[in-house]
């Protein structure tokens, strides 16, 4: 049964941006999934990650935002920091600008989550 996992923090080191996670349930293999969907009804950007046989859910909800904007101005990737397990979140910035991108303008995705990205990052999409 897939697993999502809320992303509640994360810490930015020059250009070395982590994520965290503090329950993990022992035994449970996850990589990084190198794609990046939209869950708009609770505003927010999830992440996949492979599993043994399924794909488990990283939440990104509004309150890491912020560090969402550090991130594409950052040079690498995020990793994912498990205890001291570090995945990095291969594609993670490929795919959050894509969807940025695609859901400027675009009701199709809810008028409030496409407002309220557009808002959050003001700064990357005037960049462009």
């Amino acid at each position: 049964m897939p697993i999502t996992f809320q992303v509640q923090s994360g810490v930015q080191l020059e250009n070395d941006i982590r994520f965290t996670l503090e329950d993990v349930p022992q035994g449970l293999t996850i990589k990084a999934g190198g794609q990046m969907i939209t869950d708009s009804d609770s505003l927010a950007f999830v992440y996949l990650l492979e599993g043994e046989t399924e794909y488990h859910y990283l939440k990104f909800g509004q309150d890491v935002w912020p560090l969402l904007v550090s991130t594409l101005k950052a040079v690498q990737d995020p990793v994912l920091q498990i205890g001291d397990k570090r995945i990095v979140l291969e594609k993670f910035k490929e795919e959050l600008e894509m969807l940025i991108f695609n859901i400027e303008g675009n009701d199709n995705y809810g008028a409030d989550f496409a407002q309220s990205v557009e808002n959050a990052f003001n700064e990357i999409l005037k960049a462009e």
